[in-house]
């Protein structure tokens, strides 16, 4: 249960092989973070005295669905301007973001455990959810929650894509990108990217050992 809504997450604890090629395990949520005020895809996430959240189409109950879509520096619980300007060294070890106390912010090594679960000998289609082209050997359970589109407002590939973003950023454009995950309903394959860091996208949170 996350202390600040009261709102109950299912989770699990994932064993797998990690980069390093070892058994490794960790505990992740099931389903995407839906924490925050909603607000507007035409607007950016700029007060810094609350978590905002955009929902798909500007539809709440796309976030109860899905989980919310978060701006990069919202995501990691920086001040906006670090949307424009490169902040890597405020980004820690474990970093927190806005997950829930005891919790981090899901990372690259992190969903390559999923991805290499014991049992899941499908790839990454044993960890999308059966309702978005896969297997969910792992029970990960990821579906695709699009992402709000920056500079329109408009929100883009709802079902058929997830984004996520990792505490992480990149050089790309003078650091207004931010390190992200993308898998479609029919990849074969584990994917990173950089997104812009305005964009909208889903989070995962992992418990801190």
């Amino acid at each position: 249960e996350d202390p600040r809504d009261h709102r109950v997450y299912k989770y699990l604890t994932i064993r797998g092989e990690n980069r390093n090629g070892e058994q490794d395990s960790i505990t992740v949520m099931a389903e995407n973070l839906n924490v925050g005020i909603m607000v507007q895809g035409a607007k950016d996430q700029t007060d810094e005295t609350k978590i905002e959240k955009y929902c798909y189409d500007n539809d709440t109950l796309n976030c109860y669905q899905y989980g919310g879509l978060y701006q990069w520096a919202e995501a990691m619980q920086l001040p906006s301007e670090c949307n424009a300007k490169s902040c890597a060294d405020q980004i820690k070890p474990n970093h927190r973001g806005i997950c829930p106390e005891g919790w981090r912010l899901l990372t690259y090594d992190d969903f390559y455990i999923v991805v290499h679960a014991d049992g899941n000998d499908a790839g990454v289609k044993g960890v999308r959810a059966m309702g978005f082209g896969g297997h969910n050997y792992s029970g990960y359970s990821l579906i695709g929650g699009g992402m709000r589109i920056t500079p329109s407002g408009g929100f883009k590939e709802k079902d058929e894509v997830a984004y996520w973003f990792y505490p992480g950023e990149n050089e790309y454009e003078n650091y207004s990108c931010g390190d992200d995950g993308y898998m479609g309903n029919t990849s074969t394959s584990l994917k990173t990217n950089v997104s812009y860091k305005q964009n909208g996208l889903s989070i995962r949170c992992v418990k801190l050992d």
